[in-house]
Order: structure tokens, then C-alpha cells, then sequence
């Protein structure tokens, strides 16, 4: 037996006591952002040697929204499996650290054993070896993780280059029923048998898996970045029809357009932008069960947008939904009510809110004439000023200027509602990064 799997053993064994002795746990927060740190009760915090020491500004890298319980998981979870997320960054940094989430889970997660490193390419689940870094939470290498709550790691150093795909891998030896995620990744993450954490090769990772499994957050320590462009949204920010594996989403895209006009020297803010979509999201309604699959963006808002690391603007592209899912026709009024109610809360911190038009989806099942109108009235007064600090209309950059009510033929991705990856990369071109600056206004 190698030293690491005897470290492994020694770690399932410490795990499997832990969940009998029903230990405290301190530090670890319920799955709303409202603490970040977690460690185990009862025992020496050591010093973490990959500690941080390089200076910077902790910024978002790259997050996604725990949307639901994966199915087929309700029993077992992923026990004894090593789960490899790969994310795609949107800045670089000199160290770095993730977010867990065991928002939908029934019983304790035991994580005994995680990394982070660099991928070797894409579509790969090898590492650059030299980046390989053990995570630690609290100065331990075992974390429980109870249900509905979530921990942030340890920061660790290494070097993560902006515009690349990140593994992020965690093992849990015992079984944790279901396993929280966000479904339509549009990435290729993996899955293997026993403790592959620290594995470079990749070769043992033979599940593929369209999803992210646990990880809900990536932040790294940034020199080229201050602050964090938080992206809300339902299933047009989440990318559903954009490529996958070659980050076309709206948000990618506005990734990139910020870097290049940084190094350009355009006066623009130096932010990463992260992406906190989910396909069918809705301002108003969330779904069933406790806690809710697909929570609607109110019941979200704090988590997803307040609480992301070193938020300075949100973007708030929800609306849609609210008006194709209701069976009724929607009232326009309460949509706006809640646009305007998020946009007080990120007020209330402090943040500028950009907010976008509803895009036309004539073709589409869902239409009809009175939910045209629904559309009409809220973009009217999304125009007018009425409800954020600046607005990108993506209503009129993706609409077919001869007709209105329908997306732009090179922009539909053919069912009428969600873009092609040029309608993405038109959406991402439509928003006027100095509309990025500043804060929110003052209350006279």
C-alpha cells in the first residue's frame, strides 16, 4: 500500500467516525453565502503550508448556482468516487480557493480529500502536474459539510491563468444521498472509481458527466482584477444552446471583451464576470421541494449576487420565464415589482445594476399575442429608466428588424427562444462596458 492510499484509508476511517459520534460542526454555513469559512470542532487548526503570500484582490473566477438534486443519486450520492469538476476561468490568479455546496443533500457530506490544478487541455481530465494542489478546510483535509450548508476552502497557491479550464476534484468514501448540481454545464466534467484526487494522468476518469457536481464557486487572488460582474439569469445567461466546451455564453464573451479592452487601456473597470444562470429560472417562482429545485431569483438573490466575492456590479437578465411558464397571462406589474425589489436589495450594498430587455420568442410554443404584450410592457419601462441604473438591450441588438417579435434569423439557435453563439456573442457586444463604472446612486 502507497503512504497516500494508507492517508486515504486513515481518512475514510476518521470520516466514518466523525458521522457516528454526530461531531459539531463549526463555521460551516447554510447554502446562502452567509459565511465562508469551516472547520471540524475539536482538534489543532495547522498551518496551511500552500497558504497565500503573493498580494492581489480575491475576485470570482468562475461560479455556477446549485439548481437541484441530481437524479439518480438519492441513496448513495457519489460515495467512493472521486468527482473531477473542469471550469473555465475569467481571470487569472497566484492562489485560489472553491466553495462546496451541500445545499440539496439529506444527510452530511464527507469530503476526506480534494484538489485543485490546471487542466492539461480541453476536453481532458489530465493536469499540468506541476499544478496539482491538495485543498485543506480549516487546516484539515477532511471536511463534513452538513445538509443545506456549504464551505469554503483554504487558499492555496498556484498559478491559474485567466481563459483556462480549472479541475476541481473532491472524494467522499461514505454514502451522502442526493448529490447537489447545476444540470446543462455545457462542459464536460468527470467521475472515477476510489480516491483519484491528486491522479494527473486523467486516465481513470471514464465518467462523463454534462453537469457540476458539489462545486458552486472558484475564486482566485487576482492582480488584474478588483472586483467581481455578477450575471443573473435564467437559461439565456446559463448558455443552454451555446457550444459546448468552447465557453460561448453571453458572459464569456463579455470576459473577454473586458480583458482586451484592460489591456487596450480603454477607461473601463478591471472586473472578472461570473455566471450565475439557471435554465428555466424565474423572478417570482422557484420550484418544488424543500429546499426548492431552481429557486426563483428573489429567493436567490442574496445568495447568488450579494454574497459573491467582491461584487461591484450585477447584471440582471430575468424576466421571460415569469411570462412563458405562467398559465395565466402574467401580470406585468409583478414582474417589475420584483425586478425593482432585487435592484433595492443590491442598493441597499451598495452595487449598480444593469438590467436587460426581454428578448422577442415569436416561433416559439410558448407564444402568443397577450404574452407579447406582457413582454412589450415591461421593456417599455425597462427603457424608460424605471427600474435599473443602466440597461443593455438585448430586445433590440438579436431582433429581427423586420419583424420584431422574432429573434434575428443568424441569431436563433432554431427553436425560436435561445440564441445561437452569434446571438450570444451579440448580446455580450450590446452591453457598453462603461456602463460597468460606478455604483449605485445615492438616495437624495
Amino acid at each position: 500500500m502507497t503512504r497516500r492510499h494508507g492517508y486515504a484509508l486513515l481518512s475514510a476511517i476518521v470520516a466514518l467516525v466523525l458521522g457516528l459520534s454526530a461531531a459539531i460542526y463549526v463555521g460551516v454555513a447554510a447554502d446562502d453565502g452567509s459565511t465562508h469559512r469551516s472547520t471540524l470542532a475539536g482538534g489543532n487548526t495547522p498551518r496551511n503550508p500552500a497558504a497565500p503570500v503573493s498580494t492581489g484582490t480575491w475576485v470570482g473566477a468562475w461560479s455556477a448556482s446549485p439548481a437541484a438534486a441530481e437524479p439518480g443519486t438519492e441513496t448513495d450520492g457519489m460515495a467512493g468516487r472521486s468527482v473531477r469538476n473542469v471550469v473555465h476561468t475569467g481571470v487569472g490568479g497566484t492562489s485560489a480557493r472553491v466553495t462546496l455546496s451541500n445545499l440539496y443533500g439529506q444527510s452530511p457530506l464527507t469530503i476526506t480529500h480534494a484538489s485543485v490544478a490546471v487542466a492539461a487541455g480541453s476536453g481532458t481530465a489530465a493536469a499540468v502536474t506541476q499544478s496539482m494542489r491538495r485543498l485543506t478546510f480549516g487546516g484539515n483535509t477532511t471536511v463534513v459539510i452538513p445538509p443545506g450548508g456549504q464551505v469554503m476552502s483554504d487558499a492555496v497557491r498556484v498559478n491559474i491563468p485567466a481563459d483556462t479550464n480549472v479541475l476541481v476534484t473532491t472524494y467522499s468514501p461514505t454514502r451522502s444521498g442526493p448529490v447537489t448540481h447545476h444540470p446543462h454545464a455545457r462542459q464536460t466534467s468527470y467521475a472515477a472509481l476510489g480516491d483519484r484526487t491528486e491522479d494527473v494522468t486523467g486516465a481513470a476518469y471514464t465518467e462523463e458527466v454534462g453537469s457540476w457536481r458539489y462545486l458552486t464557486a472558484l475564486d482566485v487572488l487576482s492582480k488584474d482584477a478588483n472586483g467581481t460582474v455578477v450575471a443573473l439569469g435564467d437559461s439565456l445567461t446559463d448558455g443552454i444552446t451555446s457550444t459546448s466546451g468552447a465557453n460561448r455564453r453571453w458572459t464569456d464573451v463579455l470576459s473577454r471583451r473586458l480583458r482586451a479592452a484592460i489591456a487596450a487601456g480603454e477607461d473601463v473597470p478591471r472586473y472578472s464576470v461570473v455566471n450565475q444562470g439557471i435554465s428555466g429560472n424565474r423572478i417570482l417562482v422557484g420550484g418544488l421541494g424543500r429546499p426548492a429545485d431552481n429557486p426563483s431569483g428573489l429567493d436567490r438573490f442574496r445568495r447568488d449576487v450579494l454574497d459573491r466575492t467582491n461584487v461591484k456590479v450585477v447584471v440582471i437578465a430575468l424576466g421571460v420565464n415569469d411570462i412563458l411558464r405562467d398559465p395565466d397571462l402574467a401580470d406585468p406589474e409583478l414582474i417589475l415589482e420584483g425586478m425593482r425589489t432585487m435592484v433595492g436589495q443590491a442598493h441597499a450594498r451598495g452595487l449598480k445594476v444593469v438590467g436587460a430587455t426581454l428578448m422577442p420568442f415569436q416561433g416559439h410554443r410558448g407564444y402568443t399575442d397577450g404574452r407579447e404584450a406582457v413582454r412589450g410592457q415591461i421593456n417599455a419601462e425597462i427603457r424608460a429608466g424605471r427600474v435599473f441604473d443602466a440597461v443593455v438591450d438585448f430586445d433590440e441588438a438579436l431582433r429581427d428588424p423586420y419583424n420584431p417579435r422574432k429573434l434575428r434569423p443568424e441569431y436563433d439557435s432554431g427553436d425560436h427562444l435561445h440564441p445561437s453563439d452569434l446571438g450570444y456573442a451579440r448580446m455580450a457586444e450590446a452591453l457598453d462596458l462603461k456602463d460597468l463604472k460606478g455604483t449605485a446612486p445615492a438616495k437624495l
